[in-house]
């Protein structure tokens, strides 16, 4: 059987295991019945398994019978703390919990893949490394935590895939050089004097403080940041105020700003700093202020990316490879990167036409067939980097 015929006649795994995880899925770092699945599922196939790497992460190994590379695999495990709102036989059994960014899918095309070489171990060349990682979607994230753990001990190169609803079934698609931003944080209280309403002077209105402020920060991407370069600051949250006869004493703002490199997030950090600092002393307004910083921004290995569209044009003729636009969004596949050449590849995931609803939204879902383009990529570009010099 081809590669391409053993992966189909591993759908209906495919969709099965990614349908039970999206009825139960489970929070970042909190997934325990996720990983015991993929770890009974891994051993049953004869892998070498190590539970409990990083929390509730997951690493196993595979031997090919033929001398090559070692290649690792990443597919992330966590849901996210939204209502699912759809309804259809697989939505989600956990209140206030859902697989909204495709978490589900990636581990049930990562697991076929890891079937698909325990069915041809003889053949393989090389070694396969596979990490199921668990809270890519909270702060700090899962992957330094296995990288801190040895997942990447031995590993020359690493892959990992996303499934990408704004891109529709059917298209593959990276770039090297960066490809998805550092998605930092800031948390910010303006403390003022609350007061009577009617009585303004005698009070410092910290919501006079934060709009000001709010307008204030949209000026860092316009007019600090070179335009040739590429940023976010985002204000995400704005909660102020009690009683409409009451002067606010204090003021909460929140958001995020995203760059793509060291330089540019070094510049918008500074600036937000500055911002709030001024504002706040022109209003009278005193602040606590705290900047969380994310993931780095994640950044493909030239070579890997063109091995990646190479493979997946030449193993995937059906599907439309491309090179892909940079995104804002983020993505803890970058500490990967930092320590091991690779590639993170978009799999076009949308459904009805393009008109699926974004990540994180509570109608999110997916394009099943997307699994088994991810598991062809996957496969493709694994060989052939295994296979390599």
């Amino acid at each position: 059987m081809t590669v391409r015929d053993t992966l189909e006649s591993l759908y209906p795994d495919m969709v099965r295991w990614r349908r039970h995880l999206h009825r139960h899925p489970e929070l970042s770092f909190k997934e325990y019945e996720t990983a015991k699945m993929v770890a009974d599922l891994l051993e049953s196939w004869g892998l070498e398994v190590r539970r409990g790497i990083a929390g509730t992460g997951v690493w196993a190994r595979l031997a090919g019978g033929l001398p090559g590379r070692t290649v690792a695999l990443r597919a992330d495990m966590d849901a996210l703390p939204i209502q699912d709102e759809k309804s259809c036989e697989y939505a989600s059994q956990v209140p206030g919990v859902m697989h909204a960014c495709g978490h589900d899918g990636h581990t049930a095309e990562l697991l076929a893949v890891a079937r698909y070489y325990s069915l041809h171990r003889d053949t393989t060349r090389g070694t396969r490394v596979f990490l199921f990682q668990p809270g890519e979607e909270q702060l700090p994230g899962g992957a330094r935590a296995m990288i801190a753990e040895g997942a990447l001990e031995g590993v020359d190169v690493i892959y990992g895939v996303h499934l990408w609803s704004q891109l529709p079934c059917g298209v593959v698609a990276t770039r090297p050089g960066p490809m998805m931003a550092s998605p930092d944080e800031f948390e910010l209280e303006i403390i003022g004097k609350g007061g009577h309403a009617g009585l303004p002077h005698a009070a410092v209105d910290a919501i006079a403080a934060g709009a000001s402020l709010v307008a204030s920060l949209q000026y860092i991407v316009s007019r600090s940041v070179n335009p040739l370069d590429a940023a976010v600051v985002t204000v995400s949250q704005f909660h102020a105020g009690t009683a409409n006869n009451v002067i606010a004493q204090s003021c909460k703002i929140s958001g995020t700003a995203r760059s793509f490199t060291p330089e540019v997030r070094a510049l918008v950090r500074s600036r937000l700093e500055e911002m709030i600092r001024h504002v706040c002393q022109m209003h009278g307004a005193q602040y606590e202020y705290r900047y969380l910083e994310g993931y780095p921004p994640l950044c493909n290995d030239e070579a890997e990316a063109a091995r990646v569209l190479a493979a997946a044009a030449r193993h995937l003729p059906d599907c439309k490879v491309m090179t892909a636009e940079p995104v804002m969004a983020g993505e803890d596949f970058a500490y990967y990167l930092q320590e091991k050449p690779g590639c993170f590849i978009f799999v076009g995931a949308g459904r009805d036409g393009g008109l699926s609803a974004p990540h994180h939204h509570p109608m999110f879902d997916i394009e099943e067939k997307a699994m088994l383009i991810a598991a062809r990529t996957l496969v493709a570009a694994a060989d052939e980097a295994a296979g390599s010099a």
